[in-house]
């Protein structure tokens, strides 16, 4: 075909309908399959991020996603391209985030044919369909655009997760006859906002509540003022996951922080008399037990219907978007004078219980919290520094400030999600905090952070290994094995990548040399060898 032949393709019907809906940025690998895929993306103005593998771009898609809103959009090769990213889809499934992965796929017609062509793959729709919330290959251009409509939809109005479009070569490459109108974006029905009854009793619940709390997740984190005002509202001390940490700014004198992992936050959510869950299911990862108990009544708040009782029965179940459901509750609830318990016993406690299990971790997490500006994105990664301290030191004043995975509990996120989020917006200064053993799982983004002209500084906190399934190992009664690594020279390497390498040698040293990094800009990496002041830190990946 010639360029002009080229001119209008299924690929750039596709596109043309994702920019319609205000992605600017894509993450991927150009390959020999997908590249009507690439062809328009420069003509729409639309970023092109080149991942040094899959799994980063899709995580640099998460990381997109959660500071613009939109969903995070991954562009594959067929076959092991696609492959490469089924961490990343399941991680989105997991932790609800939007990711919209286009991949092509073999001709119409060569379906299961096993002739060795390349790149072919027994069936690439019902692989990533058993991670994904859907998987679609589609038959002609208009189904593509049809399936990116779908896509938006379920984004904006039902429980984000993940969605695949996979399309056949033939179909990707042939003129799209798809009509301008229909490559338009589609209007955003009104959020649902709960059935009359449920609030009617959620009310009467909630203004008689003489100790209510609230709960809230990831479902919550586009209802930041409604949450806040109620709230003020009941004077109910506020708990969050990790995946909904900032929803109310944790210096408020009702936010109790992301610290359900701790029984002593369990426990103040527990005695409540009334407690209110929005947006989460309440999953184990997230609260190391089990299960939440209650004493009291629970009101529990989600878009996905199969949540309202999942892992904690509620006695008043509302369907409907968060933020529209607060917002019907606050006009429903009668004004009360502003009161705020005094939560300090709360803190103490659930402080106490932070530092002594892990008082090494937290006091160089605390260290490394110091350094950081106040408005700083934090991207963790599966790392003790992360999972047993930073997640709950940082003072996130607004949501999305800690990107991380709490549930599905991924090596290598850490990042290409920093990555992500420093695409997204130039204003605030962008930081991942991540062990040595989860670095190496994606080492290879610093030459996509450099070749993006980024300001993104790696901390990267070393153990020389894998030191709690080292310990894990010795528990069992086992000689360690695999887990004692190699490391590489990290300040050389930062600086084969055209990045700049620091090295903290002594404690004293780790809050000026995260300062500097920040502040120098460009791509930094600050290693701290934990060997060279110990008894401070024994971090380590969580697996």
């Amino acid at each position: 075909m010639s360029e002009e032949q080229y001119a209008d393709t299924a690929g750039r019907a596709v596109l043309e309908t994702i920019r319609a809906y205000g992605v600017d940025a894509v993450f991927g690998i150009p390959g020999t399959h997908n590249l009507e895929l690439y062809r328009p993306l420069a003509d729409l103005g639309i970023r092109v991020v080149t991942n040094r593998h899959e799994q980063g771009s899709g995580y640099g898609a998460d990381g997109w996603a959660q500071q613009t809103g939109l969903p995070g959009v991954v562009i594959t090769t067929s076959g092991p391209g696609l492959q490469n990213a089924m961490s990343a889809i399941g991680t989105a499934f997991c932790e609800s985030r939007p990711l919209l992965v286009l991949s092509p796929g073999v001709p119409l017609g060569a379906e299961f044919a096993d002739v060795g062509t390349l790149h072919e793959t027994k069936d690439a729709t019902a692989m990533v369909g058993a991670i994904a919330e859907w998987s679609r290959r589609v038959t002609t251009a208009a189904e593509a655009v049809e399936a990116v409509h779908d896509a938006f939809a379920l984004f904006r109005t039902a429980r984000p997760r993940p969605v695949h479009i996979e399309i056949p070569l033939d179909v990707l490459e042939a003129p799209a006859g798809v009509p301008e109108s229909h490559r338009r974006p589609r209007p955003v029905p009104s959020p649902p906002s709960g059935d009359p009854a449920g609030l009617t009793e959620a009310v009467r619940l909630l203004a008689g509540a003489r100790t209510p709390v609230i709960v809230a997740g990831g479902g919550s984190t586009r209802a930041v003022a409604q949450v806040t005002a109620l709230a003020e509202r009941l004077g109910a001390p506020v708990l969050t996951t990790l995946n909904g940490k900032g929803v109310v700014d944790e210096r408020h004198p009702l936010s109790l922080g992301s610290n359900l992992r701790l029984a002593a936050a369990r426990a103040v959510a527990e005695d409540a008399d009334v407690l209110l869950v929005i947006g989460s299911k309440l999953g184990e990862a997230e609260l190391w037990a089990p299960a939440l108990e209650a004493r009291g009544a629970v009101v529990r708040i989600d878009i996905s219907a199969a949540q309202l009782d999942k892992n904690l029965a509620a006695d008043v179940g509302i369907l409907g978007d968060a933020a529209a459901v607060v917002s019907a509750l606050l006009e429903l609830l009668p004004e009360a004078p502003a009161r705020t318990p005094d939560l300090a016993l709360d803190r103490a406690a659930i402080e106490a219980e932070m530092r002594a299990t892990a008082p090494e971790t937290v006091a160089l997490a605390e260290l490394i919290a110091e350094a950081l500006p106040d408005d700083a994105i934090v991207a963790g990664d599966s790392s003790q520094i992360v999972y047993m301290a930073l997640g709950s030191v940082l003072r996130s004043q607004r949501p999305h400030s800690l990107l991380y995975t709490p549930t599905y509990a991924t090596l290598g996120y850490g990042l290409p999600a920093a990555i992500g989020a420093r695409v997204a917006q130039t204003d605030r200064p962008v930081v991942t905090v991540i062990g040595d053993g989860a670095l190496m799982f994606c080492v290879n983004e610093l030459m996509t952070a450099v070749e993006q002209r980024l300001d993104v500084t790696v901390v990267c906190v070393d153990n020389g290994g894998y030191a709690e399934i080292r310990q894990n190992e010795v528990d069992r009664g086992m000689a360690p094995v695999g887990v004692d690594l190699v490391q590489p020279a990290w300040t050389a390497l930062a600086a084969a990548f055209g990045a700049t390498g620091r090295r903290a040698e002594h404690r004293d040293d780790i809050v000026a040399s995260i300062r500097a990094a920040v502040a120098a800009g460009g791509v930094q990496l600050v290693h701290i060898p934990t060997d060279a002041f110990r008894p401070l830190s024994t971090e380590q990946e969580r697996p």
